[in-house]
């Protein structure tokens, strides 16, 4: 499966670089500026893959894709109201030691952010509203087997190329399989892109979750390199990076890691 992965990822990798020549127009620069905006208003359906490894005392591995799409509706003339999903599609082996392998989908996480349609005092934009756990995993070590809920707001700024803010969530459990462990937990997603005129964007992010649970942090970094193409004339946008496991929870993952993805989007 390894072989596998690094193929798949070699491959986004290499159709970034080979549309390296294709320039840009003021179009595609607005679209790549939006993508770096969570709560943009732009229909995107990104496939998002990671792979990480070091799990555990058997030395795990973990591959999934993040199907992510993001949805605006025009509430009024002032409010949008933006619903983002994360579902993830994953496969493991030997994660909590030698567990063996498992494969499907996990829990899905479903946001929704209420959003003015103007920048607000100094151009910031801003989004609150509700985030949901809901246990779709297809087997017990892809999820929680937990329902929750809780607060979400992300709050950003964009001034010549540049995009700078923070996206976070608290998710508390309140049913699900009373034999699985509470959900407490708090993500904090601070990132800082720059997109070119050409319509590419350097983005650098972490996404770090605290579990109130357990005591302990996630914390990987995460560097990507993302360019708007057109495929008979639709556009879309490829991504390639690496990420880096500052701190993981214990028997979590460890050193580097791939990600990669394809974005769908529907410009109005």
């Amino acid at each position: 499966m390894k072989s596998a992965i690094r193929i798949a990822s070699l491959s986004i990798v290499s159709s970034v670089i080979c549309v390296s020549n294709v320039r840009g127009d003021d179009d595609a620069q607005d679209l790549a500026k939006k993508l770096s905006n969570p709560i943009a208003s732009l229909i995107s359906v990104p496939f998002q893959f990671n792979y990480d490894s070091g799990y555990g005392p058997s030395d795990g591995h973990k591959a999934y894709v993040n199907i992510q799409p993001v949805i605006p509706f025009s509430l009024n003339e002032d409010w949008n109201l933006i619903s983002r999903t994360i579902l993830p599609v994953a496969s493991q082996t030997d994660i909590t030691g030698p567990t063996g392998d498992q494969f499907g989908l996990g829990d899905i996480t479903q946001s929704l952010f209420f959003s003015p349609k103007e920048p607000g005092a100094g151009g910031i934009v801003w989004g609150v509203g509700p985030a949901f756990l809901i246990p779709t995993a297809t087997d017990p070590m892809l999820g929680t087997g937990k329902w929750g809920a809780g607060p979400t707001g992300v709050a950003l700024k964009q001034f010549d190329g540049w995009t700078v803010g923070m996206l976070a969530n608290h998710i508390w459990s309140f049913a699900g399989e009373s034999d699985r462990a509470d959900v407490s937990s708090t993500f904090m997603q601070p990132f800082v892109s720059y997109t070119t005129h050409d319509a590419w964007t350097f983005t650098l992010n972490t996404e770090s979750s605290f579990n109130w649970e357990a005591d302990e942090w996630s914390v990987p970094i995460n560097f990507t390199v993302s360019k708007i193409v057109k495929i008979d004339k639709a556009p879309v946008s490829l991504t390639a990076g690496v990420r880096y496991w500052a701190q993981s929870p214990e028997g979590g993952p460890e050193g580097w890691g791939v990600r990669a993805g394809l974005t769908l989007l529907f410009p109005k």
